[in-house]
């Protein structure tokens, strides 16, 4: 595919860590003082220079091919900031990163009333979930660059990467981790992390650390004797893949995404708390069979979560809705979301 000027939003620091080492050309708003609408190129991970910043003042003056929309609001900042329409002035393609969050399984993607613009989905657990109304959708499992096995399991502890675990609970399994700490040391990793103290009863065996940039959480990560996705409903965490890919052996719940991800020999997987918490146990006391299983985790996330495999998907996508962009419109796309039952839509590839 020819390099092509793609508008995107740092929405997501790991997806688009991925998504930007391909040839393009990758145009990020920035405003003064930054924030959720204007945060630029990413602070705590290493991107190439064609990663570039630009002001919201200088948008118009920007030869834009394409935009990847991630959430529904930028339809309208598209328009503020361009003067253009997405999907009928400029291409455009609605990233999705998140299951769905209200009255699951019915809940009604916010771009399920039109055409104009295609749906990409980063799991299938995610596509199966959302009704997706008469919106072309398929599927673009995740591409993560290899950080290398740098596995060294020295501490017989348990590792966990999520951002504002109090604020989020029992969404990301902060009560599980809780309840594992009394048991066995873990390590919790990620902004607010520190906001678990001020929780009742919190077990000494818990530690938090905050602050870390990408390079710096991976080798610490790579320390732990394994890697713990406590995870109820959120999307395919990539913490966990960038953890199989350091070489760490996982115990993972079993719910979403993550029930499919993680195949036998590479960690534990289960719905059951006495199964993790005996998992946790057994890898985190034998270190040759944390050292094994890790090993096949990385291989299998090396083959499955493949960067040169996303980038080529992303290609495919990008070229098509930039082939197609003069397609005759039939619905505003910036309409707002509603709950349905329901789909009728079939995905425009399912691989």
């Amino acid at each position: 595919m020819t390099a092509v000027r793609i508008l995107i939003w740092h929405v997501h620091g790991s997806w688009t860590t991925g998504f930007v080492q391909g040839p393009h050309d990758y145009v990020l708003p920035v405003l003064p003082g930054r924030g959720p609408d204007g945060a630029g190129r990413a602070q705590s991970w290493d991107w190439p220079s064609r990663a570039r910043e630009v002001s919201t003042e200088r948008l118009r003056e920007e030869e834009i091919d394409v935009v990847v929309l991630q959430r529904p609001h930028e339809a309208e900042l598209v328009r503020a900031w361009t003067g253009r329409v997405p999907g009928r002035d400029v291409p455009a393609v609605y990233l999705e990163h998140n299951v769905p969050g209200g009255r699951v399984p019915f809940d009604r993607h916010p771009m399920a009333e039109q055409r104009r613009i295609p749906l990409v989905h980063v799991t299938h657990f995610n596509a199966l979930l959302w009704d997706n109304g008469s919106a072309p959708f398929r599927v673009i499992e995740h591409g993560v660059p290899d950080p290398g096995h740098r596995y060294t399991g020295e501490l017989a502890h348990a590792a966990v990467v999520v951002n504002e675990p109090v604020r989020r609970g029992r969404a990301v399994g902060t009560d599980l981790v809780l309840g594992f700490a009394r048991h066995q040391p873990i390590d919790v990793f990620g902004i607010d992390a520190h906001l678990l103290r001020t929780l009742p009863g919190v077990p000494p065996e818990l530690t938090t650390v905050e602050g870390l940039d990408q390079e710096r959480l991976h080798a610490e990560m790579a320390r732990r004797r394994v890697y713990l996705h406590p995870n109820r409903w959120t999307s395919l965490g990539l913490s966990l893949v960038e953890a199989m890919l350091l070489g760490m052996p996982v115990v993972v719940v079993a719910s979403t995404e993550s029930a499919v991800a993680v195949p036998a020999g590479t960690g534990i997987v289960s719905t059951r708390p006495d199964e993790l918490a005996a998992g946790l146990r057994k890898l985190c006391h034998d270190v040759d069979l944390a050292r094994a299983v890790g090993e096949d985790a990385r291989a299998h996330a090396l083959r499955r979560f493949d960067l040169r495999r996303f980038l080529r998907d992303w290609d495919a996508v990008l070229s098509d809705v930039v082939r197609d962009a003069e397609v005759a419109p039939d619905v505003n796309p910036t309409r707002a979301p509603h709950a349905s039952a329901g789909s009728g839509a079939l995905p425009v590839d399912a691989s």
